[in-house]
């Protein structure tokens, strides 16, 4: 197996196990303190749910050799690049500097770890 490749397998794995960590997160959260918004919290959990469960299943896809997994995780390390963007010029950088260098990371590996 090619060096981007096990990159991209275990990069996007990472990225899923992150995503699993914040809905986690959000779902302890609404029970120790004041939901303002209940229907913005079940969005974010549910997106964080659909989106760790997309990165695991375009890493199997990697794993598999398959192409299935390549245009996911391109795409979605794309976004991840753009919010990471607008969180670094909020004054977000704390969260927005470590984002924009696993999505990039993440970005390259996929682009380049599949071949036929």
């Amino acid at each position: 197996m090619g060096r981007a490749r096990v990159s991209a397998i275990w990069l996007l794995r990472l990225e899923s196990i992150i995503l699993l960590g914040i809905a986690l997160y959000l779902i302890i959260a609404s029970f120790t303190s004041e939901v303002n918004a209940p229907g913005a919290l079940v969005g974010e959990i549910v997106f964080a749910l659909v989106g760790a469960t997309g990165l695991f299943i375009a890493s199997r896809g990697f794993a598999q050799k398959k192409s299935y997994g390549r245009a996911p995780a391109v795409l979605a390390n794309g976004i991840a690049m753009g919010v990471s963007y607008f969180m670094i010029t909020g004054n977000f950088t704390l969260v927005g500097i470590p984002l924009g260098a696993l999505g990039f990371v993440t970005f390259l590996s996929s682009l380049f770890g599949y071949s036929e």
